[in-house]
């Protein structure tokens, strides 16, 4: 089983800068031009891969009015499934162009597969890595098709019981996925930070033997950062170019400015993640010539006892370490001392005779 899941000659996993993907979902808004734009300002604000959806509503659903096919409880209160997956739906002959323009980009273009016919159809055009997403999770015949790919894939895990998890790695996996990344999710929209259970991401990571990483709807970029710094080796966010478009997921995607300082402070959290390793750093050793040590702070003649008031333990270095002050205190200065010298043990001379105050 693979430490590591390799999306278009890229490593993704534990000791790797974070990947980051820019989620379009519906947020093309039924306008090529606009899903190039999200393409341009997704390279611009950090990304490394634009993520898309490929199904229909009538692969998703079934065009029916009833009360099982009614939403409740989100943002999108009252509608069908079929009306809001025709809305967001994103027709399948613009994927060629936004994966070509992707790779003109240096921007890997991926998408997320809801039946076999849109497995079959990204495999027509090469796609280098297949997202399953939570609701699907369960899914297993499309488990079965993916993973029979041999291509990695990414899986969200949102909803799901760690049995489910189980099942769904195990199909994978036995259908011939070679790699894959499990993601934590919650699927709200929006989600709350005291919802995510970040804690969950190494778990993830240890119990299925693989990469472990984010699949986030929270608004604002605390959460992704957060789980940077917790082992996420892959971040996924909704992202629009503005949310003042209209669109079923506008309200919690990331403008391109909020992308981009996501990126930068989920990088530099990586970056300050670091090795488990106590030594000080090379620009730390500036800093070690102003650690305290044993220094006469007063003129003081050859004989004279050491007292509490002529050696003390003060910055910088460069004297006796501190542990030895109570044994200076019992000796005699072996020579003249002036003031402001680090003490050393040439001149520590006889001990201080019984009587003699130190």
């Amino acid at each position: 089983m693979s430490t590591f899941v390799h999306v278009a000659g890229r490593e993704i996993g534990q000791g790797r800068p974070p990947y980051l993907v820019a989620e379009m979902s519906a947020n093309h808004g039924g306008d090529f031009d606009r899903a190039l734009a999200i393409l341009r300002t997704a390279k611009e604000a950090g990304a490394n891969a634009v993520k898309l959806q490929t199904y229909t509503a009538d692969t998703l659903t079934i065009n029916i009015d009833n009360e099982h096919f009614r939403i409740k409880g989100t943002l999108w209160d009252g509608r069908t499934l079929y009306d809001l997956y025709r809305e967001a739906a994103m027709p399948w002959e613009w994927t060629p162009g936004l994966m070509e323009a992707g790779a003109d980009l240096g921007l890997t273009v991926f998408s997320t597969p809801f039946d076999a016919t849109a497995v079959d159809f990204l495999e027509s055009l090469g796609a280098p890595v297949h997202k399953v997403a939570s609701f699907e999770l369960v899914d297993i015949p499309l488990l079965r098709r993916i993973g029979a790919t041999g291509k990695p894939a990414v899986v969200s895990t949102g909803m799901a019981s760690l049995a489910e998890i189980d099942e769904a790695v195990r199909t994978l996996r036995g259908a011939g996925c070679p790699e894959l990344v499990l993601l934590k999710c919650v699927s709200a929209y929006p989600a709350l930070a005291e919802e995510m259970r970040l804690a969950a991401i190494p778990l993830l990571s240890r119990a299925f033997a693989c990469p472990a990483g984010l699949s986030d709807h929270t608004l604002g970029v605390t959460v992704p950062v957060a789980a940077t710094a917790l082992g996420a080796c892959l971040i996924e966010k909704h992202f629009t170019l503005s949310r003042d478009l209209p669109g079923p997921d506008s309200a919690f995607s990331l403008e391109p400015g909020e992308f981009a300082a996501m990126a930068r402070a989920a990088h530099e959290a990586f970056v300050a993640l670091g090795e488990p390793d106590f030594s000080p750093t090379l620009r730390e050793e500036a800093s070690r010539a102003f650690r305290r040590s044993l220094f006469v702070v007063e003129d003081v003649r050859a004989g004279e006892p050491f007292t509490t008031q002529n050696i003390r333990s003060i910055r910088p270095s460069g004297g006796l370490h501190t542990r030895y002050l109570d044994l200076a205190l019992g000796r005699r200065a072996s020579r003249d001392i002036p003031r402001g010298t680090p003490l050393d043990c040439a001149m520590l001379g006889e001990p201080v005779d019984d009587g003699d105050v130190p």
